[in-house]
């Protein structure tokens, strides 16, 4: 799944970018410096790893991973095609959520393409151009789809009343975001049409480097905004990111203790992203290695098995299971087994953020 980093240009979203995936792309400060999408892979860090490795010896760890992917500066007027808008608006079509990067530090000699730092102004801006773009859609998607409703078709009558709804949202300045959709057949509808207002958003406030809390009246006014949409907001100084990423571990240490950071703020990001894509980690464990697999909230223990191989979940038979705090407590598997703490459960399982697994299948 993929998350895609959005905001105006000049933000810092390629400077986040980078430090993020070490991808060392183009960040110089002039709109339009992102043309063409960035992809990059990021881990996602979990202390948990290294827990189950401490009692669990083996040749490497392997975290899980996100996909990130850099778009261009969006500007007033990309629903019309502005600033190459049209070509940014549709990158975003294919992201999962997006990462919105608003800036929220005071910085003269990066220019600001309204002449002021205004993070509320700014959000209302991209917030304005997705919606447009959404009407657009919505109002297509509803005409072909009120033609087919007039023969009678049942699918039909059933889109046309959820695109009204839509329709009516964002004709009132209401990201789709902000509906809630109980009805899984309508969330899917929705989804379906690959409406950009719909799509979970998780705020980066970028603030200077004597405010890395995120303090004060401007990241106060995003955290309001981000309440109101169910949202997140993590702070984050795009410039001491930037050094950090670019340090050997031992340096990183000492910097983020000189700056008082217990982490780099970009590995919250990380995790901020993965909650917000609906995903978490199940745990494999053995001589070869230690691995967090990604899955979707409410997969079952066929659907997790799968991740690993399709042969896993065709020919599934169970799983079984057992917990970080069995590992900790009884400081191995063989002792978890002893103790009757080994769980064996069936294709109904509902897995569990954090479940270490071995499953067992036949093809």
């Amino acid at each position: 799944m993929e998350a895609g980093i959005v905001g105006l240009p000049n933000v810092g979203k390629s400077t986040l970018f980078n430090a993020l995936t070490a991808a060392g792309i183009a960040s110089e400060n002039y709109p339009f410096c992102t043309i063409e999408p960035n992809v990059g892979i990021v881990s996602v860090p979990d202390p948990r790893l290294d827990i189950i490795q401490s009692h669990i010896k083996t040749q490497k760890v392997i975290p899980a991973i996100l996909r990130l992917v850099d778009i261009a500066g969006i500007v007033r007027g990309a629903s019309e095609g502005e600033g190459l808008g049209n070509k940014f608006l549709s990158h975003i079509r294919e992201v999962d959520a997006i990462i919105h990067v608003v800036r929220c530090f005071q910085e003269p000699n990066v220019v600001h393409v309204d002449g002021s730092v205004d993070p509320i102004r700014d959000i209302d801006t991209i917030d304005t151009e997705l919606m447009l773009a959404d009407l657009q859609t919505v109002e297509s998607a509803r005409d072909k789809a009120a033609r087919t409703a007039r023969s009678g078709d049942k699918d039909a009558k059933a889109k046309v009343e959820i695109l009204n709804q839509c329709h009516a949202l964002l004709a009132d300045g209401k990201p789709l975001r902000s509906a809630e959709w109980h009805d899984p057949e309508m969330a899917n509808i929705v989804k379906n049409y690959g409406l950009l207002t719909a799509k979970s958003v998780l705020y980066l406030a970028n603030v200077d480097e004597d405010n890395l809390n995120g303090e004060g009246e401007i990241v106060e006014r995003v955290r309001a905004r981000a309440a109101e949409e169910g949202g997140e907001v993590v702070p984050v100084c795009a410039k001491i990111e930037s050094e950090l990423s670019e340090l050997e571990d031992e340096d990183r240490r000492e910097m983020l203790e000189s700056v008082g950071l217990a982490e780099p703020a970009l590995a919250v990001v990380a995790r901020a992203t993965y909650k917000l894509l609906g995903l978490q980690s199940y745990f494999t464990a053995g001589e070869k290695e230690v691995r967090a697999w990604t899955i979707p909230i409410g997969a079952t223990a066929p659907q997790a098995a799968g991740v690993i191989h399709s042969d896993f979940e065709r020919g599934f038979i169970r799983a079984e299971v057992y917990s970080l705090a069995d590992l900790e407590a009884l400081k191995s598997e063989k002792a978890i087994r002893e103790a009757g703490k080994l769980r064996v459960e069936g294709k109904g399982y509902v897995m569990h953020d954090g479940d270490i697994c071995h499953f067992l299948f036949n093809v």
